[in-house]
């Protein structure tokens, strides 16, 4: 059983009511029996995480205080271990709509459920997630090379998924190394295996690149000047970091905790991670603490000693730190969250220059084993194997072909890699096949001839994947990298002229839950207490509003509208007319519809007429609060539809409903837009 709180859950309200209702399992939008990444990846997060964030002494409290501890539309509707259920479904449909879209707005929703779930609270950490799209969006086009790592970290997250559920050997190195039983007949040790490395390798995966931002600054200078990677060097004008202490010093509580935990005293967390790097690595590689805290210590201070490079994995590691500790506590941090701050430490320039010199054919050393860190081996494997659908901000990166697409096959614990390049460039490709057989022909003279990525991939030295084994060891896990043409469907990424960003889109859903309180009152309302009100809601009613304010390009595109936060010279819309509403509300209630299916409402209104139970009405204070209630325990509404209905039924559903029902989503709107004003400029214009 999947869900097990939600059936525990239908099994009490059966026996209330003794009718067959809800709440019903999910249902699986994958193909059990199929090796594919989005199969992978959403079978590991509905059969393996099984009691996910489950709190076993919330559970006995709810049973001896009549009391509900979870969240739904408002607090204290279901129990906990419901809500953390939902929670999951939440994360695990995110992550079904990232995989089959790839776009950057269907990313930010993973995030914000990752940071709900483990960070407690998306409003603490929302700006680190939040800046790292906006500096790449914003400031990337000035480098001369730079692709896009917002988007590519949800695509390593969800490739380790797929490793964890299909690779038998790579659970074991993990279980093995976190102490857990690797006999997977033990149902309850696989459970928290799965819930262990899905919080950290979640911690470690989305996060690995949030320092890009310090790396940005540093390479638009050397692109101003045009400086690209091979001459770089003395005479190359750049920058560097100073009084970096500011985000590296451990204060007094960080360093006592420390201290207790590995008896050893630190000041920074630089010092931290090069002991902690020293313990894992130095035995293998040769190296003590100090020559590595140097290399640590100097990475922002003198980039010239690392190729005039300046290492966002550095930037990543220490600003995750400050993350943790601010939002999760200090008193919380354990060795995992260690293992996952080294594993973003060394997966970029770090242990490829500093400890195995992989390009060194004198120097190196054997690669990464799973078994010697398996965050670390998992994401320097991933971050490798994620090249494809990365939108090229560079001005290089935009000339150069990458793959558009790829297709994984993980079964018997290896993994087949077919990217896909887009067959419009097949001149290009074929121009290069040309020149590299005539190199060949010649005695193989000189460099070989690159076109990079598809050289990596297509030449006999197979420089993509001899790279990888230097880096981390393959020999259990056989890779194996083909590289193909085919036709690239452009229109499968829906996109639209409004444009804002990240900030606003957060922002936007805010002003969309306010809008059915405010009427008439928005110019009072602060924005604190509309937040407030939103950070209340579950994850379930939060992610509602923010798909809803990533659904509002379409449907201002389909009223010939858009919203955008910069001047344009366009007529600014202050109300919307009753003609222009009647054309997207349909398109809210098919929105509203498909979303509550795929989140296993069923229909129904038993909770609006059943004899309610006296439990229930202790429970709640009143009839009118208890029936609320039950209709979030039930996952039942009234407005509900159930299968696959298409949209032409959909269509036909709506124009059925009563106009009370068709109100909610007419009337609110020219509230949304007065609310909206209050955030950053964002403004709705139309076309003609």
């Amino acid at each position: 059983m999947a869900f097990t709180a939600l059936q525990k859950m239908k099994e009490r309200n059966e026996k209330l009511f003794n009718v067959n209702v809800g709440p019903k399992q999910p249902k699986e939008h994958y193909f059990k029996n199929s090796y594919d990444l989005k199969s992978l990846a959403l079978r590991f997060l509905q059969q393996r995480c099984e009691n996910l964030c489950f709190d076993a002494e919330k559970e006995n409290l709810e049973m001896t205080s009549n009391k509900y501890y979870g969240t739904s539309l408002m607090p204290n509707q279901i129990p906990y271990n419901m809500q953390m259920d939902i929670n999951r479904l939440c994360l695990l449909r995110e992550l079904e709509k990232f995989i089959d879209s790839g776009i950057s707005e269907d990313a930010y929703t993973v995030y914000y459920c990752y940071l709900e779930m483990f960070f407690g609270h998306y409003g603490k950490s929302k700006k680190m997630v939040e800046l790292l799209s906006e500096y790449e969006y914003n400031g990337s086009s000035l480098l001369m090379k730079h692709r896009d790592h917002y988007s590519d970290s949800i695509y390593v997250f969800a490739l380790g998924l797929a490793i964890y559920e299909s690779n038998e050997i790579y659970r074991k190195a993990f279980k093995e190394y976190y102490g857990f039983d690797v006999d997977e007949t033990n149902i309850k040790d696989e459970q928290k295996a799965a819930n262990c490395f899905l919080q950290y390798w979640g911690l470690t995966a989305l996060f690995h690149d949030i320092g890009y931002p310090f790396e940005l600054p540093f390479e638009q200078v050397l692109s101003y000047f045009e400086v690209t990677g091979n001459q770089r060097g003395k005479g190359s004008l750049y920058f560097a970091y100073r009084d970096v202490d500011t985000i590296t010093k451990l204060n007094d509580e960080a360093k006592e905790k420390f201290s207790e935990f590995y008896g050893k005293s630190f000041d920074s967390v630089e010092q931290l991670m090069a002991y902690d790097i020293t313990k894992k690595l130095s035995e293998t590689y040769d190296f003590d603490e100090d020559y590595i805290y140097q290399k640590i210590f100097n990475k922002p201070l003198n980039p010239n000693e690392f190729g005039y490079f300046m290492d966002h994995a550095y930037f990543s590691c220490v600003r995750l730190y400050r993350e943790i500790e601010n939002s999760i506590g200090i008193s919380k941090i354990n060795n995992k969250h260690i293992d996952a701050l080294t594993a973003i430490l060394l997966h970029n320039s770090l242990y490829k220059f500093s400890i195995v010199f992989y390009k060194d054919e004198q120097k190196k050393k054997d690669p990464l084993t799973m078994e010697t860190h398996p965050l670390a081996y998992l994401l320097m494997l991933t971050d490798e194997l994620q090249c494809w659908d990365r939108t090229a901000y560079g001005r290089n990166s935009r000339s150069e072909l990458h793959p558009m697409s790829a297709e994984f096959d993980f079964r018997n614990n290896a993994i087949k890699a077919i990217y896909y390049y887009d067959k419009q460039e097949q001149e290009k490709i074929d121009d290069f096949e040309l020149i590299y057989h005539n190199w060949e022909e010649n005695g193989e003279q000189g460099e070989a001839p690159r076109l990079k990525a598809y050289s990596d991939m297509a030449e006999k030295e197979q420089r993509f994947t001899f790279d990888i084994k230097k880096i981390v060891d393959m020999s259990k896990i056989p890779l194996i990298v083909i590289p193909k043409t085919k036709e690239v469907d452009r229109t499968s990424k829906k996109t639209y002229l409004s444009n804002s960003n990240f900030l606003h889109l957060y922002d936007f859903a805010v002003a969309l839950n306010a809008r059915y309180f405010y009427q008439g009152k928005e110019k009072f309302i602060e924005d604190e207490v509309m937040e407030k009100e939103f950070e209340e809601l579950s994850l379930e009613y939060q992610l509602s509003n923010i798909n809803q304010a990533k659904s509002f390009a379409r449907y201002l595109d389909a009223l010939g509208c858009f919203y955008t936060d910069r001047p344009v010279n366009y007529e600014m819309i202050t109300a919307f007319s009753s003609e222009q509403i009647a054309k997207f509300a349909p398109m809210e209630h098919e929105r509203w519809i498909k979303e509550h299916i795929s989140m296993s409402w069923i229909r129904g209104n038993l909770y609006e007429t059943v004899k309610l139970p006296e439990e229930l009405l202790v429970r709640f204070d009143n009839e009118k609060m208890a029936r609320k209630a039950l209709r979030e325990q039930l996952r039942m509404h009234k407005l509900v539809m159930e299968g696959s209905p298409s949209k032409e039924e959909i269509a036909k559903n709506y124009q059925m409903l009563p106009e009370e029902e068709k109100g909610k989503d007419i009337e609110p709107f020219n509230s949304m837009l007065k609310l909206i004003k209050k955030f950053d400029g964002l403004r709705i214009y139309k076309l003609d």
